[in-house]
């Protein structure tokens, strides 16, 4: 109905106009050269001066014209005035001789400008006696464009043929008209200068049998009309045109219908495609099959409408793609860009509808490590693998990704929460593999009960509860117990300056086990708080605590001093050892920690080549300008500097070659798998190899087994790091663990 009423409209005119250029070309034809035109060109007017010409001129070229053998000679010009009398004689006596051969023009013109009324146009009596009437009555469309020509009008109150019409033979009904084709192409139309015909400068063979057409062609002349595909033409053209087309049958303007037919059929099609790209397939081959049944009808003679049918593909398309782009919006508004998983909004508008739900979300602890070794495809993979082990626990086996780190998803509200986070626990303990290689996720879960008009704010009290699981270093915690232990931890860092004060805060070392002497050379310092009411707390929960309330400068000069007090009491126990201590990245930048260790160091408690400062990857490279000033101020006090978890972040070797750094420390993402997995063997080995060229140690972290340890030891290795030598243990137990090693190797 749209399509049909666009076209009714207008619309679809206006579309036919500007594709039947196209139509027209792509059938593009010869004339058959039996018409000839006459042309009354530039040449003519330059030769015969005087204008109107006398008619004598005309009686000599139809006089010419017969004599070749014309088949008929057609006149495009208006005799229906006399002009001098024995030009006009000479004119009719030729006529008479042509017996029957010339035809000369009728046609309608409006009275005077107020007088809306059409007046016939006849030849003067003295011409028509012994001539053949033609219309030569032409008018354009309302945008002054030629494109159809009659059969035959009413003139007189007599049927009379049309110019074209009677060239070709070919009789109709007057006042019905054909559509013009112009994919004829005009210039192969044969043609002659009319005073080249006058004067005898002419082949006759290129007459002989040929219909002949005489009309004004010079600019100056007028008689000019707009055309679809050739611009503007002389009328005598166009009428060689109507004949030319009229030689290969009358051709026929179809109706819409088959139009309507075809666009709704591919409408049809249109409307059942799921997908952009079949939306453009079936329009496009929609659009082709109207195009080229349109042509196929037009090489036949039948032009039909292409309108109707293109209308009704492009609102279908239109109404289609709509409806696609709202779905794929919906649906990138609902699903997670890189894995394809439900995401936040998914979980809001799904989880809203139920009355309760107990919510889950994971929070994997070693993301940012897992970004930089494995790469955005390959990370995307490793959180698919990881929901899908979630999904064993899920009341739907639906999981969302609420964020880069977060995955949510609803426990069934009757399991035993306990045992199913334990079974989930003890499956995310085995590796995922990720493209050949294997690696460990490491989760926390929060757990939140809550109502479907509640949803988002359930998620948000999950992932707390997730985010301080991880700060208290258990697999999961319950949002409910969460938010009484935030109360806890709000007053626990109000009480951490009395702790340092109190002396409760104690110093662990862990163990470097030299691999060339198998010797404990080194250890790295491990902060313990001893609280007297709470307990053991461990530093994962109260380090980021203290980061956040900015207590961790103080926390790590109380660490520093009393490591640099225990080398001093080793070494003079005969145990010549270095000692890393670990340094915040926010303390790279801080003017007043760098005075406080230098004032320290003037203490003379140890040499400061006994110290060493490590810090992350991520800590150094997030402003290298300002740590490569303060690690260079280390470095001149004799401190040596270590970079911790080396190929978790985004490092490059201009910066291991800017930074002041004696010691790579690699991630035990990559150690603890090294002797089996061959990429990390390979990282591995390529790190100890690039490390040593640069100068430096490497120490390797996260030895678990004796394999580990023999893998590095035959890669050449400087340290070993890891439960397998030793967990973290107090200063005097560290003492008997390496007398215990030292007697060994006696």
């Amino acid at each position: 109905m749209v399509a049909v009423l666009a076209w009714l409209l207008g619309i679809g005119t206006v579309m036919d106009r500007v594709v039947d250029p196209w139509r027209f070309a792509v059938l593009g034809k010869a004339a058959s050269g039996r018409i000839h035109i006459v042309e009354m060109d530039a040449a003519s007017t330059a030769a015969i001066k005087h204008w109107p010409w006398s008619r004598a001129n005309y009686a000599q070229v139809v006089d010419r014209l017969i004599a070749a053998g014309a088949a008929s000679v057609v006149f495009d010009v208006d005799v229906s005035s006399a002009a001098d009398a024995a030009g006009d004689r000479a004119f009719a006596e030729s006529i008479a001789a042509a017996r029957g051969k010339v035809a000369l023009p009728t046609f309608g013109q409006q009275g005077t400008a107020s007088d809306r009324r059409t007046i016939d146009a006849f030849p003067l009596p003295m011409f028509r006696n012994h001539a053949t009437l033609a219309s030569v009555s032409m008018g354009p469309d309302g945008d002054g464009v030629v494109r159809q020509a009659p059969l035959g009008t009413m003139n007189g109150g007599i049927p009379r043929p049309s110019l074209s019409a009677l060239m070709a033979r070919r009789s109709g009904r007057a006042d019905s008209g054909f559509p013009i084709d112009f994919g004829i192409d005009p210039d192969t139309i044969p043609r002659s200068s009319f005073v080249a015909i006058r004067d005898g400068h002419f082949d006759p063979r290129s007459i002989a049998g040929r219909d002949v057409v005489i009309g004004a062609t010079a600019i100056e002349m007028g008689d000019r009309y707009a055309t679809p595909r050739w611009g503007v033409l002389p009328g005598v053209v166009i009428q060689a045109l109507a004949a030319e087309t009229l030689l290969r049958g009358v051709p026929v303007a179809l109706s819409p219908v088959l139009a309507l037919l075809v666009g709704f059929l591919a409408a049809f099609a249109i409307g059942r495609v799921a997908s952009a790209i079949g939306l453009v397939v079936a329009s496009v081959v929609g659009a082709a099959v109207a195009v080229g049944l349109a042509i196929g009808a037009q090489a036949m003679g039948q032009m039909h409408p292409l309108s109707p049918a293109l209308i009704m593909i492009a609102v279908a398309t239109g109404y289609r793609g709509r409806h696609i782009i709202a779905s794929l919006f919906r649906r990138q508004r609902v699903t997670d860009e890189t894995t394809q998983l439900p995401n936040r909004h998914a979980a809001s508008a799904t989880l809203a509808n139920e009355d309760a739900v107990t919510l889950a979300v994971a929070r994997i602890g070693n993301f940012d490590a897992l970004a930089g070794v494995l790469g955005t495809a390959s990370l995307a993979d490793a959180v698919l693998r990881t929901a899908e082990r979630l999904k064993l626990t899920c009341a739907d086996g639906i999981v969302y990704r609420i964020d880069d780190r977060c995955l949510a998803w609803r426990v069934t509200p009757e399991a035993d929460l306990s045992a199913t986070l334990d079974a989930l626990r003890t499956v995310m303990l085995r590796p995922i593999e990720v493209q050949g290689r294997r690696v460990d996720v490491t989760l926390t879960v929060g757990i939140d009960d809550g109502e479907g008009s509640r949803i988002d704010a359930s998620l948000i009290d999950a992932v707390t509860a997730a985010e301080n699981a991880a700060r208290l270093g258990v697999f999961w915690t319950h949002a409910a117990t969460d938010r009484a232990q935030m109360e806890r931890e709000v007053s626990l860092m109000g009480e951490l300056d009395d702790a340092i004060a109190a002396g409760e805060i104690v110093v662990y070392y862990q163990p470097k086990l030299s691999l060339a002497t198998d010797r404990i050379a080194s250890v790295e310092a491990l902060v313990r708080w001893c609280h007297p009411t709470r307990g053991f707390i461990g530093p994962d929960h109260f380090i980021p605590l203290a980061e956040q309330t900015d207590r961790i400068a103080p926390l790590t000069l109380v660490v520093l001093e009393q490591t640099m007090r225990d080398v001093a009491a080793w070494q003079a126990r005969g145990h010549c050892m270095t000692a890393a201590v670990n340094i915040s990245a926010k303390l790279l930048t801080r003017r007043e920690f760098t005075d406080a260790v230098r004032a320290l160091l003037a203490q003379n408690i140890v040499a400061p080549d006994r110290i060493v400062f490590e810090v992350t990857e991520s800590a150094a490279i997030a402003d290298p300008a300002a740590a490569l000033a303060t690690l260079e101020t280390y470095r001149d006090l004799g401190i040596a500097i270590s970079m911790d978890d080396y190929g978790t972040g985004q490092s490059t070797l201009t910066y291991l070659k800017q930074l002041p750094l004696s010691e790579l420390k690699i991630d035990r993402l990559f150690v603890q798998h090294a002797h089996r997995d061959r990429a990390d063997a390979v990282m591995v080995r390529s790190t100890v190899d690039m490390a040593h060229a640069l100068g430096l140690k490497v120490v390797a972290e996260g030895i678990e087994d004796a394999e580990a340890l023999a893998f590095l030891r035959g890669i050449g290795c400087d340290m070993a790091q890891g439960y397998f030598i030793s967990k973290p243990v107090p200063s005097d137990d560290l003492i008997a663990l390496v007398d215990a090693r030292l007697s060994k190797a006696a």
